[in-house]
């Protein structure tokens, strides 16, 4: 236990050449251009504050423990904003290893017997696991990122356009998978209802193919819109894709179906009363 207690006491005395030696030894293998001096600076006195305070609760072996608390709530925001910043997780897990070395050398140096070795020990594991949480943190965080990014790509891949008063379309482009109809039968409802519309035409000339896992999906769709108060109308029915619904033995006896976005237009003017007509130019 005492030598437990020398830890935190030698890393105090040497705080502040500690804190020289790290930043140094962080700038010697950090991208220059990542960030700067003064903001490398700040957070490595920061974490020497928080990292010192938790050494005094003598749990070297716990960095899930109340002690460590503050450290990773530090480390977590730190992953975070590295990652926005453009380092790599191994960038970001340096910030916590190259401590190691100044780290360790001041408690060997402090101390020589066998109690003292294997407290430098619990030392160097206590800092590596630091060092891989700040890691996982980081990849968490970059993964939560790309499916931010995703959903925000299928949401502007499904865009529901008014055609008419009534009348609304959402013209479909790429595979359809579960996460992705579950956005596109919400836009759809979502535009329904703002809309009012009485008829919504789901386009599928952009589907390359259609599986029976697809046509469940767009009849789930279909029941979805109908239970709004909108009939619906399936377009883009190429030859191939309806040979392959019939093999399938799927069943769309009950919906619409038209071969182009433009007679299901058509057919939906006609269903709420609308027509086109066109105008002669008048000739001079």
């Amino acid at each position: 236990m005492a030598s437990k207690i020398k830890v935190s006491e030698i890393f105090n005395k040497n705080r502040k050449e500690l804190l020289a030696d790290w930043e140094s030894e962080q700038k010697s293998t950090l991208r220059p251009n990542l960030i700067k001096s003064s903001d490398l600076h700040d957070q490595s006195q920061e974490f020497m504050d928080l990292f010192g305070r938790a050494l005094e609760k003598e749990n070297f072996n716990n960095i899930q423990g109340s002690e460590w608390s503050q450290v990773r709530d530090f480390l977590t925001s730190l992953s975070h904003s590295r990652g926005v910043q453009g380092f790599s997780p191994s960038e970001t897990a340096t910030f916590v290893f190259s401590l190691k070395k100044s780290l360790l050398a001041k408690l060997r140096g402090e101390e020589k017997d066998d109690k003292a070795a294997a407290v430098v020990w619990e030392i160097g594991e206590l800092l590596d696991k630091l060092g891989l949480y700040t890691t996982e943190v980081h990849q968490k965080a970059r993964e939560e990122v790309i499916n931010r990014q995703q959903l925000d790509m299928l949401e502007l891949s499904t865009p529901v356009v008014e055609l008419a008063p009534g009348i609304i379309a959402l013209p479909m482009i790429g595979t359809l998978d579960s996460q992705r109809t579950s956005i596109v039968m919400e836009t759809l409802l979502h535009k329904i209802v703002e809309t009012e519309a009485d008829i919504a035409i789901i386009d599928i000339t952009g589907v390359p193919t259609v599986d029976t896992l697809v046509a469940q999906h767009l009849i789930k769709t279909v029941t979805a819109a109908r239970l709004m108060g909108a009939e619906c109308i399936i377009s883009g029915i190429r030859p191939q894709i309806a040979a392959t619904i019939v093999h399938l033995g799927v069943d769309l006896g009950s919906v619409i179906t038209k071969s182009s976005l433009a007679s299901a237009f058509d057919l939906a003017l006609k269903k709420t009363g609308y027509h086109i007509t066109k105008v002669s130019e008048k000739r001079i």
